[in-house]
């Protein structure tokens, strides 16, 4: 048989175009300040482009929020989120009550949603008390990183860094070791 007549066996270069298709955002509360945070930051996202359309939009925090109440600022947070979103958003809260994966786990989380069609995976990170209810409706997907608090600032490189790993699991590459 030809070899351009072989069937299409290779699930790491489909997964490859697959990728291409779907967005990726991460969309966060508050501004990144610690300097070396942002140096990793840019590391891992210069890293992604290889492997998807990728976007870090980060909202500034809600003024005045020290006059407000814990629910009254995830209310103003929770609107400040849906005004960054569009309807067909697949949306997952990055959150200490989420489901844990491994590694090689998210990279399979992953993987389904690029077959299943997604168009824009949104990712969130949350203010310091975490979401609304309306965002908590919205979502489909709860994530934790770990079962210990983190800063947002280093959630944000963390949630990078599991990013790009992810993708080279997914294309077969040797930067994950089991």
């Amino acid at each position: 048989m030809p070899k351009s007549a072989q069937p299409f066996t290779n699930k790491f270069i489909l997964l490859g175009i697959l990728t291409k298709k779907m967005k990726i955002k991460l969309i966060t509360m508050g501004l990144s300040d610690d300097g070396y945070l942002a140096e990793g930051l840019a590391d891992y996202e210069k890293r992604l482009r290889r492997y998807c359309s990728y976007e870090r939009l980060e909202i500034p925090n809600v003024k005045n929020a020290a006059a407000l109440s814990k629910e009254e600022l995830k209310i103003k947070e929770g609107q400040l989120f849906m005004g960054k979103m569009s309807e067909g958003d697949q949306v997952v809260l990055l959150d200490e009550k989420g489901k844990m994966y491994g590694s090689t786990e998210f990279s399979e989380f992953l993987q389904v949603r690029m077959n299943g069609g997604t168009k824009q995976l949104v990712f969130l990170i949350g203010g310091a008390y975490g979401f609304s209810d309306e965002l908590h409706q919205r979502a489909q997907f709860k994530l934790s990183l770990s079962k210990m608090t983190l800063t947002h600032q280093m959630v944000r490189l963390f949630f990078t860094e599991q990013l790009y790993r992810a993708h080279t699991i997914l294309k077969g590459e040797k930067y994950h070791h089991e």
